[in-house]
């Protein structure tokens, strides 16, 4: 699990494999990403891809913990504010077995783990062993855009 700012985006440049990571950071570095309409942006096919969504935050009660076995997730706010929570995934107790075809698996909300704000410019870095909880209130629900690049690991 990362935490960072936009204006650091490059450092993470040469994490992963076959430039993977460089393709997500150009695409985030060279788009107005407040101009993307939702939906899905094919960055390198099933290798690098790109999910903007907005919605509205949720009391962290109802936000649900999340794991993937093939994707890492650059959870990028791009307009709002939200709270992303992290913890081990071989911690959380699964409550939604793996799903193959969406690389996803859930878990129940019986760890607390740690709570970060994360606000618009910046993003966390979450692999595939870091369960992570994203879309939980900062307070009061509040509207949110956000852009999640998927960066497949294998």
């Amino acid at each position: 699990m990362i935490l960072d700012l936009a204006a650091n985006l490059d450092f993470y440049r040469n994490l992963g494999i076959e430039g993977r990571y460089a393709k997500a950071v150009d695409f985030l570095k060279s788009h107005d990403l407040n101009s993307l309409e939702n939906g899905r942006y094919e960055i390198d096919g099933e290798n690098v891809y790109a999910n903007v969504m907005e919605y509205d935050t949720v009391p962290w009660e109802e936000a649900s913990y999340e794991a993937h076995k093939h994707y890492t997730d650059i959870q990028y706010i791009i307009q709002g504010c939200e709270v992303m929570t992290y913890a081990p995934a071989d911690r959380l107790t699964v409550s939604v077995p793996y799903n193959e075809g969406k690389d996803v698996m859930k878990f129940d909300n019986s760890v607390g783990g740690l709570r970060v704000a994360v606000h618009a410019g910046e993003y966390m870095i979450f692999n595939p062993w870091d369960g992570h909880k994203p879309k939980a209130a900062d307070g009061a629900p509040a509207h949110v855009k956000k852009i999640v690049v998927k960066i497949k690991e294998d």
